[in-house]
């Protein structure tokens, strides 16, 4: 998202009443037209180096509203899912089963046993999980072979990137089969010999803040296990690699690095033969997608000094941004300072707290940050929060979750037009999601 797109936007949002009066002092903007340039640019990154089919499965983590997977649906994108409402989601949004890839490390038999009626691809996380699929298709009739795409998930325990808590291939990550762990990686291949029916293996290396090349070399790890079975077993019994996602994106700035195509070439150098057409891939981006095409505008309510600084109190803060206030090291946002019309604040910059509303003095958005000085009625935005922000809402305080808008440039220059994605949450919904039909429950 450009900065003449953003400001225009912001602009916009001001103008037409989507940020205003007592009903909407928060709300979050998707651009439309940048989460397909994001998705055009995956697919013509893989394309570029390979002739193999890919099935790019977006991460619905990343951004869970139907709105956003019907619009990469429509971009030929599928779903990657990790949870029963994450599936529901894909399949409300449109997503055809054999797009759909369940990843779960904690799957109950009541998921498996959905995902084998649907067709869906399922990628098992353990031994256990081995056991219970092989129950369920030994209870298919006639010894029927599922429609469902099955794989196994392996940890190539390469190592954390620069935030642990998001880091998949560690040593001790709960994720999937640790292959240096004594005696797994001869098991694993012993599984798949004994079972015609697995046909896929999936790693999941990336994160934000690790490297290209220690992303790929989890890939190559895999493509190398996947080679092992295949020759183990005299045919090839593994026909498609899961490589996974965890794209970093760049939140520091408005440039998109690195690209997609970036880390296609790195995997291109770095694994010989995953692009020579032998295997179908699956993708699992998320983050990447959308991060850079979403951002959350709030109205200062308030603009105050305490000891010396100047603190903007606004409408977001932790209910739309917890990561960054409670790891704001590992997740800080930018944030841009517009006036009460939605016109970019102008001055010198004055070193200044961005709060949000809960009810604990670390929800900030920005600690002692260079801004030209907000007031009253101006407009903070919360850039670079497409993924992970405004709908992984957390309910501190009974906070309402935002409403959520896309936006497009209206043809022949018409300004900006905008489609409401969700609604804003309602104090009825927040009394019925807190027990408000059992009042009496506990007298």
């Amino acid at each position: 998202m450009t900065p003449d797109r953003r400001d225009q936007a912001i602009r916009a949002a001001v103008e037409q009443g989507l940020l205003g009066g007592d009903t909407e002092p928060v709300v979050a903007l998707l651009d439309i037209a940048g989460i397909r340039a994001g998705a055009a640019s995956l697919r013509t990154a893989f394309q570029q180096v390979t002739d193999a089919p890919v099935l790019h499965a977006f991460a619905v983590k990343a951004a869970p509203l139907v709105g956003v997977l019907r619009l990469l649906g429509s971009e030929g994108l599928g779903a990657e899912v990790a949870s029963p409402g994450e599936l529901a989601l894909a399949r409300a949004a449109g997503i055809p089963p054999d797009r759909i890839v369940l990843d779960s490390p904690a799957k109950t038999p009541g998921e498996l046993r959905a995902a084998l009626d649907l067709g869906i691809a399922v990628n098992a996380d353990n031994a256990q999980e081995i056991d219970r699929i092989e129950a369920l298709i030994g209870a298919l009739a006639d010894g029927t072979v599922p429609a469902s795409p099955m794989g196994l998930r392996v940890n190539a325990q390469i190592g954390a990137g620069t935030i642990g808590a998001l880091s998949t291939a560690t040593a001790t990550s709960k994720f999937g089969v640790g292959l240096r762990d004594e005696r797994a990686r001869d098991w694993v291949v012993r599984t798949f010999l004994d079972r015609p029916w697995l046909t896929r293996l999936h790693t999941h290396s990336g994160s934000q803040g690790l490297p290209l090349e220690l992303m790929a070399a989890g890939v190559r790890t895999v493509y190398e296990l996947a080679e092992e079975i295949n020759a183990a077993a005299g045919r090839q019994q593994v026909d498609t690699l899961d490589i996974g996602g965890g794209l970093p994106v760049n939140f520091a700035t408005d440039e998109e690095t690195p690209r997609f195509a970036d880390y296609a070439q790195v995997l291109d150098r770095e694994v010989p033969g995953l692009f020579d057409g032998r295997y179908g891939l699956v993708t699992e981006f998320g983050r990447a997608l959308t991060a850079k095409h979403g951002m959350v505008l709030a109205r200062v309510e308030y603009a105050k000094r305490t000891g010396g600084r100047p603190i903007a109190l606004t409408h977001a803060g932790a209910q739309v941004a917890t990561r960054t206030v409670y790891a704001p090291g590992a997740w800080p946002v930018r944030i841009a300072a517009y006036d009460t019309k939605g016109h970019p604040r102008t001055g010198p910059d004055v070193v200044q707290d961005i709060a949000g509303p809960a009810c604990f003095a670390g929800d900030l958005l920005a600690e002692a940050r260079g801004l030209p000085l907000l007031e009253q009625g101006d407009v903070v935005a919360a850039l670079d929060t497409g993924a992970y922000y405004f709908t992984s809402h957390y309910a501190y305080n009974s906070l309402v979750r935002p409403a959520v808008y896309g936006f497009r440039e209206e043809a022949g220059g018409g300004g900006i037009a905008f489609t409401l994605v969700r609604d804003a949450q309602t104090m009825e919904e927040i009394v019925a999601e807190s027990g408000g039909a059992h009042p009496d429950a506990l007298l």
